[in-house]
């Protein structure tokens, strides 16, 4: 794989599509707090992994948009809620998405000498800790009918389960359901059992799900949409997490 740089990337917090008002991303991490299991008896530190943590961190414009609702609205609220954040390197099918439950912290204003009027916000894991995806679909999708999408190869099928994340930033009809299908050929699929997010019916929405830590989720996935009762438009992302071993929550 190429080396890439950071150019042509989104984030989307909560359904909302914020990639406009961003000016920079900051700390994007996570792992393992550090428990330190040194004993008297040794002459260097031994050191094993604790819970998980993760955090995204950005830096935004001042967009007030007080009718439709812009950045600012969205951010100044400070909502105490879960907020789902999606940070996409890149906004091609298949390209690596971080991914987070979090708390949004802060949204801290700062006017710069050159007249520049910006927010650093930091969203701090809640319950899961980062976690590093494909996407699902090519930055945002817009299906205007159910949908079966194109699918991404994983190499391998794996029987360790995997979580989703699903932001809708737009919707027009009555319902849509975003499910995940896969196949072992890339030919024939199916839909992977309590693999599909909840129904939506208006926007903006976002949710992540999992599967239990033994499912099979076979080499080729793909995202479709179907619906009951019909729909004219739905703009969605979707990104994907298949382990390749083991994981706890």
């Amino acid at each position: 794989m190429a080396k890439t740089s950071g150019l042509g990337d989104n984030l989307y917090i909560s359904g909302f599509d914020a990639s406009g008002d961003i000016q920079s991303l900051g700390n994007c991490g996570g792992g393992p707090a550090v428990l330190d299991f040194t004993a008297i008896n040794k002459s260097a530190m031994e050191r094993q992994g604790g819970v998980r943590d993760g955090r995204i961190e950005y830096t935004a414009f001042f967009n007030h948009v007080a009718v439709t609702g812009g950045t600012h609205e969205k951010l100044s609220a400070l909502p105490t809620t879960d907020q789902i954040v999606t940070y996409c390197r890149g906004t091609s099918l298949g390209d690596p998405a971080a991914c987070l439950v979090a708390k949004q912290i802060n949204y801290d204003g700062n006017r710069n000498a050159d007249g520049s009027f910006t927010f650093g916000v930091s969203s701090q894991a809640n319950g899961y800790g980062l976690q590093w995806g494909q996407q699902l679909t090519a930055g945002l999708r817009t299906d205007t009918a159910a949908t079966l999408g194109t699918s991404i190869d994983t190499a391998a099928s794996a029987s360790f389960g995997a979580q989703a994340f699903l932001h809708v930033t737009a919707f027009t009809g009555t319902d849509v359901t975003v499910k995940v299908q896969d196949s072992a050929d890339n030919s024939t699929f199916a839909d992977v059992a309590s693999f599909a997010f909840t129904q939506v019916t208006a926007a903006p929405a976002a949710e992540r799900i999992a599967l239990g830590s033994t499912a099979t989720v076979r080499r080729y996935i793909r995202v479709s949409t179907v619906t009951t009762g019909g729909f004219t438009s739905c703009t969605f992302n979707v990104v994907v997490i298949k382990n390749d071993t083991a994981v706890t929550f």
